[in-house]
């Protein structure tokens, strides 16, 4: 189950050209976390098209993502600004990496789409809360897109994905709950490690977070990993 989560949109237009590419490639759920405008501008509807009847299933929250975090077993940040490999936050997988991993998971399995506000997107913390990043590659002297064209090139990657039949996908990856639990564990295993500064096992923790993420383990997978850990510990 996939849900586009849009931080704080500003344009009512950006949010109906979305509504209309989630007809397309036929998915349903949209979360606006506190929006800027009425959910019933007529420039949204006007956007939106033929579309127009996904506005019913839009749900409106006035909290942050924080509290939407445990509604989720994955939580995915986008963005365009892009750091080096020495910037864990903002390391991303491309779209079509991002499909490729989901399109062989069980579609029981909760994943948010975090799209950022049409100017400064998604800030450090909120891309923190997330399990990994995804980017768009373009140019590199304009990589940034338009909220609305970003969130259609990565659901048209998931929908060319899951249109194809694939023999894996009754495979359930691990659920947050499962996920917090070996980041418990890693936790307790980092607090008898000597790091010379907090800053490196703030390093350590962070890095851990995002490889859970990235890896989208199977239940199988995790199980090994728990009771590797309890050999550490």
């Amino acid at each position: 189950m996939i849900t586009v989560i849009l931080i704080e949109p500003e344009n009512p237009g950006n949010t109906g050209a979305i509504l209309r590419s989630m007809k397309n490639f036929d998915f349903k759920s949209i979360i606006l976390v506190n929006p800027q405008f009425d959910i019933n501008d007529e420039t949204l509807r006007h956007r939106a098209k033929w579309a127009a009847d996904m506005i019913k299933k839009v749900k409106i929250v006035k909290y942050n993502l924080k509290k939407i975090r445990k509604d989720f077993d994955y939580l995915v940040a986008t963005t365009a600004k892009l750091g080096t490999d020495y910037n864990l936050l903002r390391t991303p997988i491309t779209a079509e990496q991002f499909a490729d991993k989901i399109s062989k998971i069980n579609k029981k399995t909760k994943i948010g789409i975090v799209i950022g506000r049409e100017g400064p997107g998604l800030n450090n913390e909120e891309i923190k809360m997330c399990d990994f990043t995804v980017t768009i590659p373009a140019s590199k002297k304009y990589g940034t897109m338009n909220i609305s064209h970003a969130t259609t090139l990565i659901l048209y990657e998931i929908f060319k994905k899951q249109e194809t039949e694939n023999i894996i996908s009754h495979i359930t990856p691990i659920s947050l709950k499962e996920k917090e639990q070996i980041q418990k564990m890693i936790e307790q295993t980092l607090k008898k490690m000597y790091f010379a500064t907090e800053e490196k096992k703030e390093t350590q923790r962070l890095l851990w977070q995002k490889i859970l993420g990235k890896s989208l383990l199977s239940k199988r997978e995790a199980y090994a990993l728990m009771g590797f850990l309890k050999k550490i510990k």
